[in-house]
């Protein structure tokens, strides 16, 4: 269930698109189209590390991670999925899910500071959303 007192940092919802909840987390689609990105950010007020939440959250965090990596997969077709939690410029608790490719402009190094954004085509990022969407239940 949400926390009532829970609300998406700014600088997340200026950077994503919002693809739906899951019973713990937010999806979101980071706004870069030079790679497949999510972030999972768990609905729990002052959440900043995986260790503030309580071991039933933490596990539903996993199911959740672990849906939303393999419908990414599946989806995108990727090489390599990179996982993270760092939260170094966004204090609030989020998962990024990234599906690479070793043709990406930042293989085989972080996604971060590579390559300035790129924007979406809209229907381009309307088809994968609905994909994501089917394959993790939200629609």
């Amino acid at each position: 269930m949400p926390d009532p007192a829970w609300s998406l940092h700014s600088r997340l919802k200026e950077d994503t698109i919002d693809i739906g909840d899951l019973p713990l987390s937010k999806v979101l689609v980071i706004k870069d189209a030079h790679y497949p990105w999510l972030l999972l950010v768990p609905r729990r007020a002052d959440a900043v590390e995986i260790i503030d939440l309580d071991e039933v959250q933490q596990a539903q965090l996993m199911t959740e991670i672990t849906r939303v990596s393999r419908a990414l997969k599946e989806i995108t077709k990727c090489d390599k999925l990179n996982v993270a939690a760092l939260g170094n410029l966004v204090p609030q608790l989020h998962v990024h899910i990234i599906a690479r490719r070793t043709s990406d402009a930042a293989w085989p190094r972080p996604v971060w500071g590579v390559m300035p954004p790129l924007a979406h085509d809209a229907e381009e990022v309307q088809n994968f959303i609905s994909a994501l969407r089917r394959k993790i239940w939200l629609g």
